[in-house]
């Protein structure tokens, strides 16, 4: 099994409150962390049709079952379960009581904000980071392998091909969990919307342009991509507008949580057919922005990244905020350095009124300017932004 980083934040968090809520996609751990991290505790799991039924038909007996820690998994299932666990932890007032999974953020967010404010501590799990995989040996020298393969644990614990797994994946989860969601009639219409999605990874989010070439409103565009986005399948990320009024591109951008999945839908079928797509450098952006997310989220922290963009086409590709400071990053799929580069980050260092750490990060060896400016390998990304 490959050690979680985000295990001692789960650790120090059952110390701290009663409740801990572990949200995240489907497959990406949830259980296996719980289970490796608290060995000691209970388990129930409500995606079994009998367990549900009996929490469903009597919470309180159901409950009345663990009188000790125990970890319930799919807890968005049975979400009245929820005031239940409030009376309990509040009546026993015992840290580390409920260790709760959940597959849907908005869902479970909302329940959770109704019954458990102030008694539950959120963390969320994605699928491997590159320096989890590294903790196991498991290591490749091109980025190509790493966006190929995903991240998925089950790709690497039971050694599955990739195309295979994500093509179950795709139909088991996201066609299953997200259709439902929307109550899809046509799901030929949403799998055109995320292929599409996926041909404009990294790219500013024109919805009703993308609406127009689907056959559907931008209003539908909105929802679909809001569920996707709470079922952990993409990421939203965020223009930094910060104090700089109307220069500042206010459309977001949006990246698939695993490259995986992302080169399935792209119809990538090897790790040598990334190198020769055309969209090789937003792939490469795509798994710089999501090892960058999963750093922050291993350590138990807001993700709180952004991109800048302005009217006149000046970039810089992920700016990470920590308190007052700000890391900007420059993300290029080349092998070669170059000062062009160093365009975007240059120009927002002259506007930025934040104390500003600036790098790149690409496919060549590492490299420091007399600035202080790095430019990194991918590898080091994270390293990097803990920094």
């Amino acid at each position: 099994m490959i050690t979680r980083q985000i295990a001692d934040e789960l650790q120090t968090l059952i110390q701290e409150y009663p409740v801990v809520t572990i949200l995240g996609p489907r497959q990406a751990g949830k259980t296996t962390l719980a289970k490796m991290a608290l060995p000691d505790y209970g388990y129930s799991n409500l995606e079994m049709p009998e367990t549900r039924e009996f929490a469903m038909s009597d919470p309180k007996a159901y409950l009345a079952q663990f009188d000790a820690p125990v970890v319930i998994d799919e807890i968005q299932r049975v979400p009245e379960l929820l005031s239940y666990i409030q009376t309990i932890v509040d009546d026993e007032k015992e840290n580390g009581r409920f260790v709760l999974t959940g597959s849907h953020q908005l869902r479970l967010r909302e329940a959770v904000g109704q019954s458990l404010a102030g008694r539950t501590a959120i963390l969320t799990l994605l699928p491997f980071s590159i320096a989890e995989l590294a903790s196991a040996s498991i290591e490749y020298d091109r980025f190509e392998e790493y966006a190929f393969r995903g991240f998925l644990p089950r790709i690497y614990d039971q050694k599955q091909r990739p195309t295979t797994a994500y093509s179950n994946y795709y139909q088991t989860y996201v066609e299953r969990d997200v259709r439902q969601l929307i109550q899809l009639k046509d799901l030929s219409l949403f799998e055109k919307c995320l292929k599409l999605l996926a041909g404009r990874v990294g790219q500013l989010i024109d919805y009703s342009s993308l609406a127009n070439d689907v056959g559907v409103d931008a209003k539908t565009i909105r929802n679909w991509l809001s569920i996707l986005e709470a079922s952990f399948l993409i990421f939203k990320l965020s223009p930094y507008f910060e104090n700089f009024g109307k220069r500042a591109i206010k459309s977001p951008k949006y990246y698939f949580t695993d490259t995986g999945l992302l080169c399935f839908l792209l119809g990538i079928r090897s790790a040598d057919q990334v190198t020769r797509d055309p969209l090789v450098g937003s792939i490469f952006e795509n798994l710089i922005v999501i090892e960058a997310l999963k750093t922050r989220y291993n350590a138990g922290a807001l993700p709180d990244l952004y991109f800048f963009r302005d009217s006149k086409g000046n970039e810089v590709d992920l700016l990470a905020q920590s308190g007052r400071s700000l890391t900007a990053l420059e993300i290029k799929s080349s092998h070669t350095f170059s000062a062009k580069m160093l365009k975007g980050l240059q120009r927002f260092q002259n506007i930025a009124t934040s104390p500003l750490k600036t790098g790149v990060i690409y496919n060549g060896a590492p490299y420091k300017l007399s600035d202080g400016t790095q430019a990194l390998p991918f590898k080091q990304a994270a390293d990097f932004l803990q920094q």
